[in-house]
């Protein structure tokens, strides 16, 4: 790595160089297998002259058809030995086992009669089967509102926020944003405005019908043409007398939605990938909502996606396309090739089965065709690593003893014995100390703060399980003071926004939207999230013997009302059931179910948390924010990095232990042709700023300068702080978390100009250096030579020595000065001063 601290032959060019290096500390540095379809055994495939298996997949996997209205789209993707993926769909040759039960039209198979036959697909010689049910062919059933229209009011875009879906909707007529409420939206279309949006003596001159079409003026413009099938059902339903679905009758919930292939490779601009999306009923039955869903992409430029859902490559990159039907919203993922790509994969070793996040980091990058930067030095290893686990920078004796190693397993031993250390516990404290808010207010006493704050501490120094803590946490009854977990009801008393609380902290899932209607991104109902918010319908509170201190407990009464329905919402698990909570306390309840072990959320929030930590960015960056449109940028490695933290029995230590072991944490934050523009598949280590806790205490601990905060003796460190009130200019300016909300972005590590100001400017760096008095020390004292002391200081504050050219020129400058204590001062604030210092790199 280039040093950021080359000093000149003069003061005024040295004090001219830190001022526009220390500037620059405003600019950051340099920025699953899809189901594949058995084929039929084949006598003839042993013959020498017959061709390999291609290795083609057909979606979806079995296709069902439920009525005389049903039918199935299907797409064919061949898998080429590279991991290319190419959508062969128009090139086999497609035929229907038993053509009495079904027939093929285009790329689609419809019913004919009840019975079971197969789809078979014939390409490159040899030929494959998709299983086909049918069953109620001949029933057409009627068009369903809730079913039937209400999907095609949400396809044409009519209840967005952006449209008739909006607070106050649009034009006079407004619809529940993404039909969170399909009883209130068929009276407002039936009964609001008389004959004219529904006219059931003439119903294709319904207003809503010749809006969609464009025959009279509509703010909407055109949505679908007369030939549409969306046309075809609003005009059946209109026909029908425009029925409503009866209350006794409503039609089946959608319980699942999935999207056909679940992983495409694109080589090409330009090359196309057809996608699929087949809905599941509660009922058991299927359906392709295909041209009923809405399809979007994280990422247009590299993986466009139209209406029908078909994918257009873009330029290299990898997006993740998804689709909304109902309630639901999947998505799959796309990485997108130049062609001819020329890649040479890296000569690598086997790796064990330790190595899992190496093999899920290589695969991606092989798919990728990315080659990753080499091994960092021993130098910025123990560097990086010790600013990661401990939050300080490895002593003198700590380097001389690690870079002189010459043990081949060094780096694993520094990683324990720098696991073993309190200072771990104390940073991870803090971190969950800024998630749980805690700070003093006017409702919580500065002691509740400090105890809540010593006790979580305490969790994780006796190495307490996370799902123990959080277990503990959740359900924690009696004084603020006796059991300072409770304060946890006291820092935010508000029921609704302890659940969300609870479920962005724990499960990283932001239910926020889900409160006024359907979350527009995600699974997340406003059923879902008033039930969930009815755990702590029962949370009580009581004032103590002391008056800042108070009691909460379990009263055993309370209810939770839908806001719409003005219906007593019952306690439901996110995305589960609804447990049986009479005469239980529901916070346990709750508990039990967050932190079990086959919980599809809490451990895979956790262990990405904790990855983020280390590599810079989160597989779901950002870490609160678990959706179906923020999808983890490894699926495989987000998951099995879950299912490794449940093994570990919820040890974050072992967890870590893999991370800071792998190749991944410990490459080289040098960068390569291929990787350049990577900043999601760790080809490459992240330069990221230190944390202003940790940077303050990186000052102190160089300098021999200790800071004084409230509560704690002098020379304790900043990440020591209990209270998120406490704080001074320095731990402000640099982004400390003011505790204010619970999420993870509240702790900043964004450079500024202000930084570098006070950098330059203020007490922080310059007062430390003259209050430690390590240069006049080592001079007087110790009666060091001038070099000595740049290697110290070097050593100190970057863990390296200085170059040959750093040397020469910083000692020339120290021979031209008659005061060598005060130009040694100088290169010690130009080194502080430097990104080189303030960046874990």
């Amino acid at each position: 790595m280039s040093s950021g601290i080359f000093l000149g032959r003069s003061i005024r060019t040295w004090t001219h160089r830190c001022v526009a290096m220390v500037a620059a500390l405003a600019v950051t540095w340099a920025s699953v297998a899809a189901h594949a379809v058995t084929p039929d055994p084949d006598p003839s495939a042993s013959r020498p002259s017959k061709p390999p298996r291609p290795a083609l997949e057909v979606y979806p996997p079995n296709v069902q058809l439920d009525s005389a209205r049903d039918y199935q789209s299907f797409v064919a993707v061949l898998r080429r030995p590279d991991g290319i993926t190419v959508d062969v769909t128009d090139q086999v040759r497609w035929s229907v086992g038993d053509d009495a039960v079904a027939r093929v039209d285009g790329v689609r198979v419809v019913p004919i009669a009840d019975g079971k036959t197969e789809l078979v697909g014939r390409f490159s010689g040899h030929h494959f089967k998709v299983p086909v049910t049918v069953k109620d062919a001949s029933v057409k059933p009627a068009i369903s509102f809730g079913k039937d229209v209400m999907p095609v009011l949400t396809r044409s875009g009519c209840n967005t926020g952006s449209c008739h879906g909006a607070a106050r909707g649009k034009d006079g007529f407004r619809l529940s944003l993404f039909g969170f409420d399909p009883d209130g939206d068929y009276h407002r279309i039936t009964r609001e405005m008389g004959v004219r949006r529904v006219n059931l003596a003439v119903p294709a001159e319904s207003l809503m019908l010749r809006k969609a079409i464009g025959a009279v003026p509509h703010t909407g413009g055109k949505l679908f043409d007369v030939d549409s099938p969306y046309y075809a059902t609003m005009l059946e339903w209109l026909q029908d007398g425009a029925p409503e679905d009866p209350s006794d009758a409503k039609p089946p919930a959608v319980e699942s939605l999935a999207v056909y292939p679940q992983q495409a490779v694109i080589e090409g601009t330009g090359t196309k990938q057809r996608f699929v999306a087949v809905a599941t009923y509660e009922d058991g039955t299927t359906r392709d909502v295909t041209n009923l869903s809405a399809f979007s992409s994280n990422n247009s430029g590299s993986a466009d996606i139209d209406g029908t859902g078909t994918v257009t490559a873009g330029s290299r990159g990898e997006a993740f396309v998804m689709a909304r039907f109902d309630t639901k919203t999947v998505g799959s993922q796309v990485l997108t090739l130049p062609e001819g790509l020329v890649y040479e994969p890296p000569q690598q070793s086997a790796r064990g089965e330790d190595q899992y996040i190496d093999q899920l980091v290589d695969k991606k990058l092989h798919q990728l065709r990315i080659t990753p930067s080499g091994q960092c030095s021993d130098e910025e290893f123990i560097r990086r690593v010790t600013i990661d686990v401990i939050g300080l920078l490895p002593t003198e004796d700590e380097f001389h003893q690690f870079v002189n190693d010459p043990s081949e397993n060094k780096r694993a031993e520094l990683i324990d014995r720098l696991l073993a250390r309190k200072e771990f516990s104390e940073i991870w404290a803090m971190k969950f100390a800024q998630l749980l808010m805690i700070k003093s207010t006017d409702q919580v006493s500065y002691k509740s703060a400090f105890l809540y704050s010593k006790w979580l501490t305490e969790q994780f120094q006796n190495s307490v399980p996370v799902d123990q803590m959080v277990h503990e946490l959740l359900t924690s009854t009696g004084g603020t003071f006796s059991q300072p977990a409770t304060n946890f009801y006291e820092i935010e008393r508000d029921q609704l926004k302890t659940s969300e609380n609870v479920a962005q902290v724990f499960l990283g899932i932001r239910t926020q939207c889900a409160q006024c209607h359907n979350h527009p991104f995600d699974r997340w109902t406003m059923d879902d999230y008033y039930g969930f918010a009815a755990f702590f319908s029962q949370i009580g509170r009581k004032q103590a013997e002391d008056y800042r201190e108070k009691i909460i407990y379990n009263r055993g009464s309370g209810t939770t009302k839908h806001p719409v329905t003005g219906a007593t919402v019952e306690p439901k698990f996110l995305g589960g059931e609804a447990p049986e909570t009479r005469g239980k306390d529901r916070r346990q309840v709750l508990a039990d179910w967050l932190t079990a072990p086959e919980n599809p959320y809490f451990a895979k929030s956790i262990a990405n948390r904790v990855w983020a930590h280390f590599m810079g960015v989160g597989l779901v960056d950002e870490v609160d924010d678990i959706r179906v449109s923020n999808p983890p940028s490894n699926p495989e490695l987000f998951d099995t990095l879950g299912e490794k933290l449940v093994a570990y029995d919820f040890d974050f230590r072992a967890l870590v232990r893999d991370i800071c072991n792998s190749d991944a944490y410990q490459r080289s934050c040098q960068i390569n042709e291929s990787n350049q523009h990577d900043n999601r598949n760790y080809a490459h280590a992240v330069i990221r700023r230190i944390p202003a806790e940790n940077m303050l205490d990186c000052l102190s601990q160089v300098t021999d300068s200790p800071d004084k905060f409230r509560g704690l003796p002098l020379g304790a460190r900043a990440v020591q702080i209990a209270d998120g009130t406490t704080s001074n200019y320095f731990l402000t300016t640099f982004g400390r978390s003011p505790r204010a909300t619970v999420c993870e972005c509240e702790a900043s590590t964004d450079p500024s100009l202000s930084q570098a100001l006070h950098l330059l400017n203020g007490n922080s760096v310059q007062g430390k250096i003259a209050s430690g008095k390590l240069i006049r020390t080592w001079l007087k004292e110790e009666k060091l030579s001038p070099e000595q002391i740049l290697d110290r200081l070097y050593v100190r504050s970057l863990s390296r020595v200085p170059t040959k050219e750093e040397r020469d020129d910083l000692l020339a400058m120290v021979n031209e000065q008659s005061n060598a204590e005060a130009v040694l001062q100088d290169v010690a604030w130009a080194i502080l001063n430097s990104r080189e210092f303030a960046f874990n790199h």
